[in-house]
């Protein structure tokens, strides 16, 4: 099964300090690194490490971010599909000492599409779609949105991400609308449904999208709600070294497994494992090794 990947590919700019200054701080940095990343690219790149098939659907812009996008995605021969001649844009990356991170972001070309590339895409070569809510933000959300109404066949994957509550009402009621299986963590989907516990936020957004909500809790494991009953399943505590691309290679891992027609339940706990390893390094993406060490495949 085909997945069409819609939306960023990044140049992350790691900054690791010991915490993150309150205003009028200095703080040095202990180290600083280049690393490729956005949404879209770190679930593509766990399709690519599960050998499922996918089309990353993502604008490669200019300057020397975009340059710096475009070299790594030839050198991995990644077709690049979208070219725009705005620059392209960055994600400052700040890791403190306990691995969490803090993203300040520079929207470039990456995050804008335009009704007319859709015209590149036969729909029906896809059953699944990824999305992220970054996109969708953005004033061109509305042609992904767009997008997606009219090919109702695909099984959308809708990420919204910490700016969920940014996304413009009439956008959420138009995607909610499309009944997307829903990926959020558990501080995005309280601030959304304004609800006080996890139990009544996952039956509120239920309510909204009447399909599977998929909620990381870090440590904790993953907590889901699908057409029967609602789940947890724990996973194995890890020391985080990074969290930088966790969530995205949860879902892309779920995507993957789904699209080998695994269940649900054990496509969640291998995603879990995958997250695990990912936070235990530096940057989002896992390298082949490192994948083949969680003996998944």
């Amino acid at each position: 099964m085909k997945t069409l990947i819609i939306g960023s590919t990044v140049c992350d700019v790691v900054i690791e300090v010991e915490r993150l200054p309150k205003i009028g701080e200095d703080e040095n940095i202990k180290q600083q690194s280049l690393h490729i990343g956005g949404c879209a690219f770190n679930v593509s790149r766990m399709l690519a490490l599960f050998q499922s098939e996918y089309v990353l659907f993502t604008p490669v812009g200019q300057g020397v971010y975009g340059d710096f996008v475009r070299h790594y995605l030839q050198q991995e021969n990644i077709p690049i599909l979208l070219e725009p001649s705005q620059p392209n844009g960055c994600c400052y990356c700040i890791v403190d000492q306990s691995g969490e991170r803090t993203f300040i972001c520079e929207h470039g070309a990456e995050y804008f599409f335009k009704e007319a590339w859709f015209n590149q895409i036969n729909s029906l070569d896809f059953q699944y779609v990824y999305i992220c809510g970054l996109e969708i933000e953005e004033t061109s959300g509305d042609q992904i949105i767009l997008f997606l109404e009219k090919n109702p066949h695909l099984t959308i994957f809708f990420a919204p991400g910490p700016r969920i509550c940014k996304i413009g009402r009439e956008k959420m009621k138009r995607l909610l609308a499309l009944h997307p299986i829903l990926h959020l963590n558990k501080s995005e989907i309280l601030a959304f449904s304004q609800k006080e516990s996890l139990e009544k936020a996952v039956e509120e957004m239920y309510l909204l999208s009447q399909n599977t909500i998929i909620v990381t809790l870090g440590a904790e494991g993953t907590y889901y709600k699908d057409h029967t009953d609602c789940y947890f399943i724990p996973t194995k505590q890890v020391k985080p070294v990074d969290t930088i691309g966790a969530g995205d290679g949860h879902i892309g891992a779920i995507i993957a497994c789904l699209s080998r027609s695994m269940p649900l339940k054990q496509a969640i706990q291998i995603a879990n494992k995958v997250s695990g390893k990912i936070v235990q390094k530096k940057g989002a993406a896992l390298t082949q090794e490192e994948f083949e060490e969680l003996h998944i495949i």
